[in-house]
């Protein structure tokens, strides 16, 4: 009989091959994965239908969260799926178990002047080190990160392990590969561009290292590149110095800000989409949503009959 972590290994091997499957995404899976072997009363290519419901009703006794228990179960249906197709199982248990309801959360979201405050902060620590003669190399990634994410809404993984190469002189947008290996133009401001170009030249000149690395953000770990935990700490630290509470800001924030400030301004809701490279237009619409819980907020507020 084969093993659970060979068929589990056979299963991330085929999302990775055939559909594009980014890192994160293959560790997700194998998390899940892993998780049901070791709680499951039978190998993964005999369970049944009653025992994944058993085992969803411990996930729920353990407390975890209904979207986590969701996430859970969709990894088996994928994996079952491909057990079934590939002549390991004669059916899928986890299909006709319904998924936990999950009610539908708002983005966190910082506002215009909360977001160009960060901004002035970050351009400005950036500026005095330079006024001082001091390399300041770290301040000008930091700025060029901030800067490049505001402005284009890129998913944190996606912004840490740019290539260099996605970066083209005089052009004014990136190249991205997204989730699925799927690849998409995307515009940068001329603060971005120029945030950009000036950290590239002190990376060239400063840093011998980063001069030979392929990557936009290179780092001494193991990736090479900057980790998006690590630059998370960094915006959080940044943040608190603008005066937004860590609670209230991490790299998926500004994304959100990205894209709701576009819509609040008129932007066009399958440009953004194309922008957050989001297969599907109804995520993009979350957006929608939360500026009309603003606008309710605000009658609510601001209106003179309101507390009548």
């Amino acid at each position: 009989m084969v093993s659970d972590s060979i068929l589990i290994n056979q299963f991330l091997e085929m999302l990775g091959a055939e559909r594009g499957a980014s890192n994160n995404t293959l560790e997700s899976y194998a998390r899940d994965l892993d998780h049901l072997s070791q709680n499951a009363p039978a190998p993964l290519n005999d369970i049944t239908r009653d025992q994944v419901r058993a085992y969803l009703a411990l996930l729920q006794k353990k407390g975890l969260a209904a979207r986590t228990q969701a996430r859970k179960l969709s990894s088996m249906r994928q994996f079952f799926k491909f057990l079934y197709g590939e002549g390991l199982r004669g059916d899928n248990p986890a299909l006709g178990i319904d998924s936990p309801r999950i009610g539908q959360s708002l983005p966190k979201l910082l506002s215009e002047d909360q977001v160009s405050k960060l901004l002035k902060l970050v351009e400005a620590q950036a500026q005095n080190k330079r006024a001082q003669n001091k390399p300041g190399l770290k301040s000008l990634r930091l700025h060029a990160l901030i800067e490049l994410l505001y402005a284009t809404g890129l998913r944190v993984t996606e912004l840490v392990s740019l290539p260099l190469s996605a970066v083209r002189s005089g052009q004014p947008y990136i190249f991205v590969r997204g989730k699925g290996n799927k690849e998409r133009l995307v515009p940068m401001n001329d603060r971005a561009i120029k945030a950009l170009e000036v950290y590239i030249e002190a990376m060239t000149s400063l840093s011998p290292s980063g001069n030979n690395s392929k990557w936009l953000f290179p780092s001494r770990g193991a990736k090479g590149h900057l980790t998006r935990h690590r630059f998370a700490q960094l915006l959080k630290k940044i943040g608190a110095e603008a005066g937004i509470l860590p609670s209230q800001l991490s790299p998926h924030v500004l994304r959100h800000a990205f894209a709701t400030h576009l819509l609040s301004r008129g932007a066009d809701l399958r440009a953004v989409q194309k922008m957050l490279g989001h297969s599907d237009i109804t995520t993009t619409q979350i957006y929608t949503h939360v500026l009309e819980e603003r606008l309710k907020s605000l009658v609510q507020q601001k209106h003179p009959l309101s507390k009548a």
